[in-house]
């Protein structure tokens, strides 16, 4: 796929990194170099290539270039500690990881590198892939960022693997090869590869395409979202090669940096995790950027409150739509129109070839009867073959019906007479309330209504009489003075009695995941110790 569109658009800009414009030919003509480089080492099928890179135009070049070898690439978040990436790089088999010169990644990566049965580093300077100005200062004036490449017999660095042939052919099976093995965010477990194969993700890449009513038009897109994760990897990178599309690549959220990138390149488009929309609305060069260029916004990996939607959009100009995917589906799997109605509180339809059941909450071999909340599966093209080396836990990720093999999402929804599916929460997150299920996701979705209360999670507290109580865990607007005990009352009035939280604890801040939605895992251990 990058193939054809590196051929039909080898002088479009495939990606701008702080105002400097990489070509699809530039990025291809890389990927090949380092594709010939890795079979120099002895890489190739069946073998596992590491990322550990921020947002950077290294990130496209060595991507494309391990997929090439027929290798699969293995994404490590830069936020990883070394144990963390120790053991992951362990579990995946990783032979060669590729990563930045600076010193949040380098000496992590190193350090690995060392007590590991990593085999090669690969170390590409990041003043390098900056404008010249910008890499200037930072090799004369921000040294501290960047550390020293060691010298090793097995570290290179990045301009000495790139091999000055073009690599080797090698035949894909695209049903049954791997193209990536990427993990899973751990929010609600030990993290497990998904065994995502090219067809998984150029099938992804192709349905999201077809609901874009702007994907044959200018397609600019904000390459914000970490490229490390699936929801980027999706709606970001695979998406946007299709046609010939330009990424506007940023390290890291900055919201004040964002909007300035958007009008500098004149975005189209914007996916991201409903923070982000938040973070963009609360800087104050909102109100001057020309959006003019926008069309859409997509919302994914956190449900999307419906005055953080209104908001944007009025701000903005351009839609705010929400969809839902996971890392076992990779990337997509449902998503609200572009064009035409929203379900309020929805994640919309599945996309094209995708198909939904509900299964009944407690025997997965049911389906749910008429009308009643079940667990979402799906079947379809972007679906994984399994966890990486974790057989058990595939078997329970999958439930046989009619001769289909579905994937069970974990996740509690509805699906209404006109097809739209909404999330009424995780089945791991219910609440067990003197034997009633509540849905936390519910509870929160009420008290974002609130107009002080900018976030919100809601736990299960341990009670001796109930067994479990809703208590609530509040991030106040900017600027307000409310209550706990007056948010607490003005949210229970509202919801069901067994739904009813014993308390609202007020914070200066709630826990984020690495691509910065809320974190409920973190926040349970912190409270909880569990």
């Amino acid at each position: 796929m990058f193939a054809d569109s590196a051929g039909r658009y080898a002088d479009r800009v495939f990606a701008d990194f702080l105002g400097r414009e990489f070509t699809y030919r530039q990025i291809d003509i890389e990927a090949r170099r380092f594709a010939a480089g890795l079979q120099s080492l002895g890489i190739g099928k069946g073998d596992r290539v590491g990322l550990y890179l921020p947002n950077v135009p290294t990130y496209l070049a060595a991507y494309f270039g391990v997929l090439m070898t027929g290798a699969a690439v293995v994404n490590f978040s830069p936020l990883y500690t070394v144990a963390e990436l120790k053991a992951q790089v362990a579990g995946s088999g990783t032979r060669l990881l590729v990563t930045l010169d600076v010193s949040f990644l380098l000496p992590a990566a190193e350090e690995v590198l060392q007590k590991s049965d990593l085999e090669w580093l690969v170390v590409a300077r990041l003043a390098a892939q900056m404008p010249f100005w910008q890499g200037l200062g930072l090799r004369m004036f921000r040294r501290d960022e960047t550390v020293p490449v060691p010298t090793s017999a097995n570290i290179f660095e990045w301009s000495e693997i790139l091999a000055d042939n073009n690599p080797e052919p090698v035949e894909i099976d695209p049903l049954t090869d791997l193209a990536l093995l990427q993990y899973t965010g751990g929010t609600t477990g030990t993290p497990k590869g998904a065994m995502l194969t090219h067809q998984n993700l150029t099938a992804n890449a192709r349905q999201i395409e077809c609901i874009d009513p702007h994907a044959h038009a200018r397609d600019v897109i904000m390459g914000v979202l970490p490229f490390f994760h699936v929801f980027a990897n999706s709606t970001v990178l695979n998406r946007t090669i299709c046609n010939g599309g330009m990424i506007a690549i940023l390290p890291r959220f900055r919201p004040g940096q964002v909007l300035e990138t958007m009008q500098r390149v004149k975005a189209t488009a914007m996916p991201g995790v409903p923070t982000m929309f938040q973070g963009l609305l609360d800087h104050p060069s909102m109100a001057r950027t020309d959006f003019s260029s926008l069309f859409t916004c997509i919302s994914g990996g956190a449900p999307l409150s419906a005055s953080l939607k209104r908001q944007f959009e009025r701000g903005s100009g351009a839609k705010l739509v929400e969809g839902y995917g996971l890392t076992e589906a990779a990337g997509v799997v449902a998503t609200n129109p572009f064009d035409g109605r929203e379900g309020p509180g929805s994640i919309g339809h599945p996309l094209p070839g995708t198909d939904l059941r509900l299964l009944d909450k407690e025997d997965p071999q049911r389906d749910a009867g008429p009308d009643e909340p079940g667990e979402l599966a799906v079947s379809g093209p972007q679906v994984m073959l399994g966890y990486w080396n974790r057989p058990e836990a595939a078997a329970e990720a999958f439930v046989e019906r009619d001769g289909t093999r579905w994937l069970r999402t974990g996740d509690i929804a509805t699906i209404d007479e006109d097809g739209y599916v909404c999330i009424v929460d995780r089945a791991k997150d219910m609440i067990a309330v003197s034997g009633f299920k509540v849905f936390p996701s519910q509870i929160e979705q009420v008290l974002l209504d609130h107009p002080d209360v900018k976030e919100a999670i809601v736990l299960g507290a341990p009670d001796d009489y109930h067994g479990e109580i809703p208590r609530a865990y509040v991030v106040l607007q900017p600027a307000t003075v409310a209550e706990a005990d007056e948010i607490a009352d003005w949210l229970n009035a509202r919801i069901g009695k067994h739904e009813r939280v014993d308390e609202v604890v007020l914070r200066a801040e709630l826990p984020r995941t690495m691509v910065g939605k809320l974190d409920r895992k973190a926040l349970k251990a912190e409270v909880f110790g569990a």
